[in-house]
């Protein structure tokens, strides 16, 4: 005997459903991080693209350029401060892309989310990726590539010590800024402060707690590369008083929606597509040689077994 189909007095939730307004979330992107270093750097405005560095050029001899409490019949020192003649110049360089979009799309689908909005808007988190990683990784200008030699140091044993954080305090010691960190390097510190019965204070900067040393801010960041379980770990002190490293940006742009980042409208084709220009203007310059260092070769995958 076949079933009997059920007898039903009532909407069910499937066909109510067909009338309910269902509550939209904005797109989501889980590549999108904090990129702290940008807000953690000082940054210059920089007129018609390009920023130099001038720079003091040793004095060959120094035993006699100044007098403390000279005697009456001593002539004093005469001395002047010679300057590069070669200062190295540090030009603005663009992260960009053209964002297209079909405008029937745009038209049709604008509530309760407006599609050219959205997408501007997860355009410009992967332009500020991006520019976080070339901060730290450009050949040019960036962080890690441009480090004096003299400023970079090896681990002692791999795993990153609070031994090795104090070195590289002492090469970056006139006043450190700030710590930077992949978050698992970060992770294999916090392991050796533990292990050494020293864990790490924490200070709260920008709404979020951050972890220190010796008072200093460490900095997490995933654009800092892990390479068969090793990466570095970078030490900055950042502004021009300082004489330390410096973000540069270019103010004033074309359809700027924020400092050095501009959106510019370029048209609709024959096929109704219309393209969006972005473009951020960003670089980065090393005043001078002992504002960064470099620990590397530190390790991140080394656990303590703990009885």
């Amino acid at each position: 005997m076949p079933e009997k189909a059920e007898v039903r007095h009532t909407l069910s939730e499937t066909q109510a459903r067909q009338l309910a307004t269902v509550t939209k979330t904005i797109p989501m992107m889980q590549e999108i991080t904090p990129r702290w270093l940008a807000a953690f750097l000082q940054w210059v405005p920089v007129e018609a693209g390009t920023y130099r560095v001038n720079k003091v050029i040793p004095a060959t001899d120094e035993s006699r350029t100044v007098e403390c409490s000279p005697g009456q019949e001593i002539d004093l020192p005469e001395v002047y401060v010679d300057y590069d003649e070669k200062p190295r110049e540090y030009t603005v360089c663009a992260v960009t892309t053209v964002l297209d979009l079909q405008t029937r799309i745009s038209d049709l689908y604008r509530s309760p989310h407006d599609q050219i909005k959205e997408q501007l808007r997860l355009v410009i988190e992967k332009i500020k990726e991006r520019q976080e990683s070339e901060l730290i990784n450009n050949r040019g200008y960036g962080l890690l590539n441009n480090t004096d030699p003299s400023m970079r140091i090896k681990t002692r044993t791999g795993p990153p010590t609070p031994d090795d954080f104090d070195e590289l305090i002492a090469k970056v010691w006139k006043e450190p800024s700030f710590f930077l960190a992949h978050p698992r390097a970060l992770a294999a510190f916090e392991r050796e402060c533990t292990r050494r019965g020293v864990p790490p204070p924490t200070v709260t900067l920008f709404g979020n707690p951050f972890v220190t040393w010796r008072g200093i801010p460490i900095v997490p960041s995933n654009k800092l590369a892990i390479k068969g379980e090793k990466t570095n770990v970078i030490l900055v002190r950042t502004g021009e008083k300082k004489q330390g490293a410096v973000g540069l940006f270019q103010p004033g742009l074309p359809g700027e929606v924020s400092p050095s980042l501009s959106v510019r409208f370029m048209g609709i084709n024959h096929r109704a597509i219309a393209s969006y220009l972005i473009s951020l203007y960003c670089s980065l310059a090393i005043l001078t040689e002992d504002a960064v260092g470099v620990l590397e070769g530190v390790k991140v995958d080394y656990y303590h077994e703990y009885k």
